[in-house]
């Protein structure tokens, strides 16, 4: 299986160094519903504010609903359709506008359904899955589709599954697959104190 783990620049929990995105997956091996009520889990239990949980999943199994899994994957651009030919599960992602207690709007939710789907992906690596976030898919085609409420915004496609050689992939997607991870320097994104003063470690 091939490994990317994170170069970091302080020690890190072990999960989150190897949760990378991989594109070569494994269309034999299917992910079993015990699995999958463990992905759920993890994201059911990610922080949210005021605890309103304004995420919002919808889950295709191959095994199960080969139908419904097509009609997902028909959604996707073309780049990612490429390696998403053998993926057993689609998820998508889908945030709230408003809080559920009080209808008032709520702008942390898209905020705190990618803390879901952070909290699902880390679990995947966990139980030996391999999770890949992808916004390359037509949103308005699987809002119809699905018939998901206009009130909820679509935030990303998760494909899931169990890593295979990127040699299954096409030849411009395996490249991708093996390059090498990177990070911008920490000064970049991360100030101290004042906006545009690099935290110095």
């Amino acid at each position: 299986m091939l490994e990317k783990n994170a170069i970091t620049a302080a020690p890190i929990h072990e999960l989150l160094e190897r949760r990378w995105s991989p594109r070569a997956y494994d269309k034999s091996k299917p992910v079993s519903r015990a699995q999958i009520l463990s992905l759920i889990e993890a994201a059911r239990w990610a922080p949210s504010c005021n605890g309103d949980e304004p995420w919002r999943y919808l889950l295709w199994n191959r095994a199960d609903d080969e139908a419904g899994w097509q009609k997902a994957f028909d959604t996707l651009s073309e780049n990612n359709k490429k390696w998403c030919a053998n993926v057993p599960v689609l998820m998508l992602s889908c945030a709230g506008s408003v809080f559920g207690h009080s209808g008032k709007p709520n702008r942390h939710t898209q905020h705190d359904t990618g803390m879901a789907s952070l909290n699902l992906s880390l679990q995947a690596v966990a139980l030996g899955l391999i999770a890949h976030q992808m916004g390359g898919f037509d949103s308005e085609k699987i809002r119809a589709a699905f018939s998901i409420p206009a009130e909820y915004t679509l935030m990303a496609m998760l494909a899931v599954g169990y890593q295979a050689d990127p040699s299954v992939l096409p030849d411009d997607v395996k490249a991708k697959e093996l390059t090498p991870r990177k990070r911008k320097p920490v000064g970049e994104c991360f100030f101290a104190g004042a906006w545009g003063k690099p935290f110095g470690g």
